[in-house]
């Protein structure tokens, strides 16, 4: 089966399981968004959305968070990991928005990745979801996945991007990207996956990819035992 036919029947069955995708991170604008996608770094959605009421009641604008010192962010955010270089980034972020875009977030790539703790998928995250650019954002579930699913070599992140942009249709990026998300979190694990038994990878995934992740889990079965 050719990529692009495999990532046709993919998209199908992901429309029926999440005919309606929501952003998983909690926020009220583009600014409380990138915010939230910049905390998320090493970091589940669950526990972001936990810490960031008590962030945003005190700084949900640019100009507030620009005002705040790191130690003060960081206080706020401790129970999130890489906490002290994360709220020096936002409070970096916060006076590049305030100083060189009026208080507004910038609604390019290139500004974007211009800002401290800001990277690609960051960036991609906040044109799709706050100003619906298309973009495919990748993270661990949808690198992981996309191999799987032999939808790309998964070599690194950014041939995932260009190989999931090349099968899936541009006007299904920004939702097919969070229905995968959905899908790896709750169908597909990376440890201790039975790929045949999942609704995707039991018939996407090839025999070889089955055969390698049982060695690969077996290899780490026998590791935890000595």
């Amino acid at each position: 089966m050719k990529r692009k036919d495999k990532a046709a029947r993919i998209q199908d069955q992901l429309d029926e399981l999440y005919p309606t995708v929501p952003i998983p991170l909690d926020h009220t604008d583009a600014f409380t968004l990138l915010v939230a996608v910049v905390l998320s770094a090493q970091t589940t959605d669950k526990k972001v959305n936990e810490v960031t009421p008590e962030l945003f009641a005190v700084a949900d604008t640019p100009e507030k968070m620009a005002e705040m010192h790191p130690e003060d962010v960081r206080q706020i955010i401790r129970q999130i990991g890489l906490s002290p270089s994360k709220s020096k980034a936002l409070v970096g972020l916060s006076t590049m928005i305030r100083d060189l875009h009026g208080g507004q977030v910038p609604r390019t790539f290139a500004e974007l990745e211009a800002m401290p703790g800001v990277g690609h998928k960051t960036a991609s995250v906040v044109m799709a979801q706050a100003f619906g650019v298309p973009a495919f954002p990748v993270d661990t579930h949808i690198h992981r996945l996309a191999a799987r699913w032999g939808l790309s070599s998964g070599k690194n992140v950014k041939q995932t991007e260009k190989d999931l942009k090349a099968v899936f249709a541009k006007d299904r990026w920004n939702d097919a990207h969070l229905q995968i998300i959905y899908f790896g979190r709750e169908y597909c694990p990376a440890l201790y996956h039975e790929l045949e038994d999942c609704p995707i990878c039991g018939w996407a995934a090839t025999k070889k990819r089955i055969a390698d992740e049982r060695k690969e889990t077996a290899r780490k079965k026998m590791k935890r035992r000595k």
